[in-house]
């Protein structure tokens, strides 16, 4: 993808089927694992040990229009891989775009970058039966938010918070992706949620800014291309959505208050996208992709969105989201974010006191580690935790 350029006592007695896999120590695990870039113009091939690449990626064309020449390249590229290693590498495990049943490794339905594949292709029994692998393929939105809550923005808030003082510890994680769609992934206590059918999803939410229109077409690349031409009166104007960034910050010949408005209506349609998600799955956000590096121009609409408020029919006003909204990015609001709203209160009939904090908050940050990378330890440690848990 695109760039631009504690005291956790609060948990010990929590049953454990609800605690989090003990992820982090695949951080130094020393098993090789596969991964596959699968864009619908390139492939581009590497392998993984901990959450490093140990070979320089091999990158072919996708040959996407033909099943058998697509087949063959990413045979090609895995060999080619497995040439370069010192041991014989444990699993394949990589992301690949559009409707799957992932489970069965099975990729087929609507894939405008991949039309060899829409009748129904076996691709993971097809590389098992190939190397004699096990063989975990994944959607990229999924993957990115796994490995964000593996090794990114999850582990990292946890560990600032501590360094703190604070007390509490996140387990919940929505991974956004802003490209050329809007992808999601979802975490739950450590775990990646799958969902039954492998459909987590909100880029079929409604659109807040047109009635009746899918959250995605005002939340991708196509839209700041399509507003900056609504607004500007020039749907012809050629601009790439980096081009429009490049006008928003007075460095290329435009109108640079439509380039921030554009930006801005992108952060508005995916903040309300975002409210419904978060209320749904009381989760962190973190998000990546080739937008991101215009995120001062999308956060703080999409922001505003979440922190907007809704009414009853007797007139009672009501938080969209029922949390506090912080920008974990703004080292000010992150302090906010740690302290909360704690409180010592005593327990009746006694003069002992227990701490309660009442604010519910989740916030919002930019990733760090960026999605292919993201993705790419999603992939490892799903590959190594089911493994692990097969055994």
């Amino acid at each position: 993808m695109q760039h631009y350029t504690n005291d956790t006592k609060q948990y010990k007695n929590i049953p454990k089927r609800f605690k989090a896999p003990h992820t982090a120590m695949y951080k130094n695990d020393r098993r090789i694992v596969i991964t596959l870039d699968a864009g619908g113009t390139n492939f581009v091939f590497s392998a993984m040990r901990g959450y490093d690449f140990i070979v320089d990626p091999i990158t072919y064309p996708s040959n996407s229009h033909d099943l058998k020449l697509c087949l063959d390249t990413m045979v090609k590229g895995f060999e080619e891989v497995i040439a370069q290693l010192d041991e014989k590498p444990v699993a394949i495990s990589f992301a690949f775009p559009g409707p799957a049943d992932y489970r069965a490794g099975i990729i087929g339905g609507y894939l405008p970058n991949f039309p060899s594949f829409r009748d129904g292709v076996a691709l993971g029994p097809f590389l098992s039966r190939r190397f004699g692998l096990p063989v975990y393929i994944n959607n990229d939105g999924d993957l990115f938010a796994f490995g964000e809550a593996t090794g990114g923005m999850l582990p990292e808030v946890n560990r600032k918070i501590r360094e703190l003082g604070g007390s509490r510890t996140y387990t919940n994680l929505l991974g956004y992706t802003f490209g050329t769609g809007l992808g999601i992934g979802s975490v739950i206590n450590g775990r990646l949620n799958l969902g039954n059918n492998s459909c987590v999803e909100t880029f079929c939410l409604p659109n807040k800014l047109m009635p009746g229109i899918i959250a995605e077409d005002g939340a991708a690349i196509r839209s700041i291309v399509r507003e900056y031409g609504r607004i500007t009166g020039n749907p012809d104007h050629g601009l790439t959505p980096y081009d429009i960034f490049l006008v928003a910050e007075g460095v290329k010949e435009g109108d640079p208050e439509a380039a921030r408005e554009a930006f801005a209506l992108f952060g508005q349609v995916a903040g309300d996208a975002f409210a419904t998600a978060v209320t749904l799955t009381d989760s962190l956000i973190v998000i990546g992709g080739g937008l991101t590096g215009a995120a001062k121009y999308i956060l703080p609409s999409l922001v505003a969105e979440m922190r907007s408020t809704l009414r009853t029919l007797s007139g009672d006003e009501v938080q969209r989201v029922q949390m506090r909204i912080f920008n974990l990015d703004d080292e000010m609001e992150f302090a906010k974010f740690v302290v909360g709203d704690s409180r010592q209160i005593k327990i009746f009939g006694s003069e002992d006191t227990v701490t309660y904090d009442p604010m519910k908050r989740t916030g919002i940050a930019i990733s760090k580690l960026g999605a292919s990378k993201a993705i790419s330890i999603g992939a490892y440690v799903y590959a190594l935790t089911s493994i692990d848990s097969a055994e």
